[in-house]
């Protein structure tokens, strides 16, 4: 299932974009938790922000 989605972001209309993975702590049972997302490539640094 990756190499689609990898071969899909390397045509033209996918270069805009990053998949971006977050590990945040939950408050309620202290475990971490990732959050993966694709944003486009000016957006990075807001999402990790939050």
């Amino acid at each position: 299932m990756a190499k689609k989605a990898v071969a899909s972001m390397r045509k033209g209309e996918g270069r805009g974009f990053a998949k971006v993975i977050k590990m945040v702590k939950s408050p309620k049972t202290g475990a971490y938790v990732f959050h993966e997302e694709i944003v486009i490539n000016e957006q990075v640094k807001d999402f990790l922000a939050k």
